[in-house]
This record gives structure tokens, sequence and C-alpha cells, in this order.
């Protein structure tokens, strides 16, 4: 009997740390499950993340954005890029709240493409193109047969060839609009002839042609102002709606409260100041 006892006694003993064993492997995987809930929580989730290139977005970010929202209590991290597929792949990805670096357009291909769920919630700047003077340093001057450089890739060649129709010096058929080619060319004043080169390239050669068509993107590092442009592109323009800089984040996102303060931040009076006052025109704001 003393032996059936013994074993008895020391059956229930290993029961009893047996679930006590149990039990607290079950409480602590209780505490990490609501831990991992709490964190994922957006009440409680007061930093912004941001991916964008350099200049202006991160520049805007930074400089004018990031105050405001810290008034709001949210804390703005800008995660910068140099290419334009990494932004887009992160915030797809969800390793950032929002990106903030390219245009609709851009934005449109790139979800066709690569099958994202991106989406815009606000549209921010459009950075213009301008037509400047080479060798002929106004309209009225002008020459038949004048050069002007314009860039050769289909979207850039696109906003030049509107702009040279706004600038009145030749006619597109009407239905062109952002695709226009030369091909749409219907008349030319002045018996136009049209130098295609890289669009990084057309700053380096405007004193050899009579006009240049400059996309901000390259017009700004080369020392180009677009006070001296004779023409640039309007912010009701074609090219302003289809090239509108714009906030995107991953679709079903964008109502949280974190994005909507971003929103109102990114599209304030202050950051309309602080573009105007700081890029003089070569960033345009359309909020």
């Amino acid at each position: 009997m003393a032996i059936n006892f013994k074993k008895k006694k020391a059956a229930l003993v290993a029961t009893l740390a047996l679930g006590a064993v149990l039990a607290f492997g079950l409480a602590g995987c209780g505490a990490q499950s609501a831990s991992s809930d709490k964190s994922a929580g957006s009440s409680d989730d007061k930093t912004i993340t941001v991916a964008a290139t350099p200049s202006p977005h991160a520049e805007i970010l930074n400089n004018a954005v990031k105050p405001l929202l810290e008034k709001e209590g949210y804390t703005l991290e800008v995660k910068e890029f140099t290419d334009y597929v990494q932004p887009n792949t992160v915030t797809e990805e969800g390793e950032v709240d929002a990106n903030y670096f390219q245009h609709i357009t851009y934005l449109n291909n790139f979800n066709e493409e690569k099958g994202t769920h991106l989406v815009s919630v606000a549209d921010v700047h459009y950075e213009p193109f301008g037509l400047y003077p080479g060798k002929t340093k106004s309209l009225d001057a002008l020459p038949d047969g004048a050069t002007v450089a314009v860039p050769n890739d289909a979207t850039n060649e696109a906003r030049a060839l509107l702009l040279l129709q706004d600038a009145g010096l030749i006619t597109l058929k009407d239905d062109a609009g952002i695709n226009a080619t030369r091909n749409d060319i219907v008349s030319y004043q002045k018996d136009l002839q049209l130098k295609e080169v890289e669009a990084a390239t057309v700053p380096s050669i405007v004193a050899d042609v009579d006009l240049a068509c400059i996309n901000g993107n390259y017009a700004i590092p080369a020392g180009f102002k677009t006070t001296d442009a004779l023409a640039t592109e309007s912010a009701t323009s074609l090219a302003a709606e289809a090239y509108a800089n714009v906030l995107v984040v991953k679709d079903g996102n964008q109502d949280s409260d974190k994005i909507k303060a971003l929103v109102k931040a990114l599209t304030s009076d202050e950051v309309r100041t602080y573009i105007n006052d700081t890029y003089a025109g070569a960033v345009v704001p359309v909020f």
C-alpha cells in the first residue's frame, strides 16, 4: 500500500507540474498576442513613415510638413530613395505608410505593370516644363527655320509639344493629348525644326539651338530659373493634371487617422507658401 501511495503521490505531483507549465505557456502566448494586437492598433500609432525622393519631395516633408504634424502629436519619418521602384514596393509591402515622389500617370502605369494596389490620396504639386531661350531671346524674334530642342522620350516629348502648342508655335491634332507625338503636329509656325535629344542632355545644348524645352527636373540642377523661361506649363494645363505629383498609400489605408493628418498637413496653406517661396515657380502647388 505504501508503494502504491508513493506512486500516486508522484503521479499527482507530475500532473500538477505539467499543468503549471501549460498554464504559464498559455499565459505567455496570451500576453504576446495582446501585445501584438496593441502594436497593430492605429489609435496608439503616432509615427508616420513616408518614402520620398530627395528633392523637392523629402525637402518639403522635412522642412514644412514635419513641424505641422508635430503640433498634432505625430512623428514624421522620411525614408529617402533615389530610384522610382523601391518607394512603391515598400509601400505595397507595408514597410512605410505612404510615398511621395511620383506623378499620377506613373502610378497608374506602375499598378498595371506590377499588379500593386496603390492609390493616390492627394494631388500636391507639379514640376513644369519650360521653354527657354537659346540663340533666340524672345518668341517675337524667332526666325523662320528656327531649331527647337525637345526630349526624345515619349512622355517628355508629349509635354514639350503641348507646351509649344500653348506658346502658339505649333498646332496639334485635337485628340493628341498627353500622348502627342511629332505625327500629331498639324502645322508649324516659322517652319520650326525640332531637334530630339535625351531629356537630360537638353540643358547642355541650349546655346546651340534657338529654343529648348526643358523639364523642371533637369532645369533646376542646370541653373535655369522658370522666371527666365519664355513659356511654362500652367497649373491648369493638361500636363499639370496628368503629371501632378501625388501622395500615395496602399489601398485600404487611405482613411486611417494618420494618413488623414498627413494629407491635411501636406496640402496646407503653410506648405503652399513654403513651396512658392522656396522653388520660385520650379515646383508649383496644385492644391
